[in-house]
């Protein structure tokens, strides 16, 4: 039965992974003609209203008020949210403006830039081959500036950095996923509402009742958050961290290939040097999870 789960939650996880590195990056990048800042927009907002029918589903309204009542709870989710969006923003910046080889960087070096946070932040301990691979992400980093300014990723590492910090801030509380998400989402609502009424005024939206398909296209950003958001979580819940760490390098792996391969995005010798030192960083941190798994 055991093995049973542990399978399973290795299936759940890795969908949920190949949902973030091609289905959704081939979503994003889809509707990308509405303009970056309209489709964060809609992220958001739907988003916030899949979470609000799943939580009526689940029956966690209990949960969630439970939340809302503990100020701590609120306060870090308040720092949280602004963290999301500024990620989510970034990663559709990118998306959209043909980056997303950029965005991998960032999605390769965030899991080990989160064991270097918890070391600082919360005095976990650092083993020989964990040093080695935060020393590797930092000397790719300081490559890039030494070498080449203008290609040095920022999109990279704005999207690794916000989301480090996120999963920081999350870690401090112990509040459910989804209802987190949720509540992250709501705290950024009223800007995205009143950021899209601005757009609406300028006649520069691509929503209009006046066209349904791209309306529903447009309203699927809702789900494509929230779907591999709930597999890739349900498989950590079966199978646990360890397993689920590794499997996770399946979405910037897949993003990079997509951006190399598909959407023949620009890849400097300067930028590849750079990679290697973080698939190489990636190789010892993946076989340092396996060996402590």
């Amino acid at each position: 039965m055991k093995n049973n789960e542990f399978n399973k939650g290795i299936l759940l996880t890795a969908f949920g992974s190949f949902w973030w590195g091609v289905i959704g990056v081939i979503y994003f990048k889809y509707i990308s003609f509405a303009g970056h800042i309209e489709v964060v927009v809609h992220r958001t907002v739907w988003t916030s209203i899949v979470l609000i029918l799943s939580t009526f589903y689940f029956s966690k309204w209990g949960k969630f008020l439970t939340i809302i009542g503990n100020y701590k709870f609120l306060i870090t989710l308040f720092f949280s949210g602004l963290l999301i969006f500024i990620n989510w923003a970034v990663w559709i910046y990118a998306v959209s403006n043909d980056q997303i080889i950029d965005a991998s960087f960032g999605y390769f070096i965030m899991p080990i830039l989160s064991v270097f946070l918890g070391n600082i932040f919360f005095k976990e301990k650092l083993n020989k081959n964990r040093k080695i691979s935060i020393c590797l992400v930092i000397i790719s980093i300081f490559f890039l500036l030494f070498f080449s300014l203008k290609s040095i990723p920022w999109v990279g590492l704005i999207v690794a950095l916000s989301w480090g910090f996120y999963n920081l801030l999350r870690k401090k509380i112990n509040v459910d996923t989804d209802l987190g998400l949720l509540i992250e989402s709501l705290f950024i609502l009223p800007f995205s509402l009143f950021v899209f009424y601005l757009i609406s005024k300028e006649g520069l939206n691509d929503f209009s009742f006046s066209n349904p398909p791209l309306m529903l296209l447009l309203m699927l950003a809702g789900p494509m958050t929230v779907i591999p958001l709930f597999l890739y979580v349900r498989g950590v819940e079966l199978c646990g961290l360890g397993p689920t760490g590794m499997i996770f390098y399946i979405t910037p792996t897949f993003q990079f290939l997509l951006g190399f391969f598909y959407y023949d995005e620009a890849f400097s010798p300067t930028k590849l040097a750079s990679f290697i030192l973080i698939w190489i960083a990636v190789i010892i941190y993946l076989k340092d999870l396996y060996d402590n798994d």
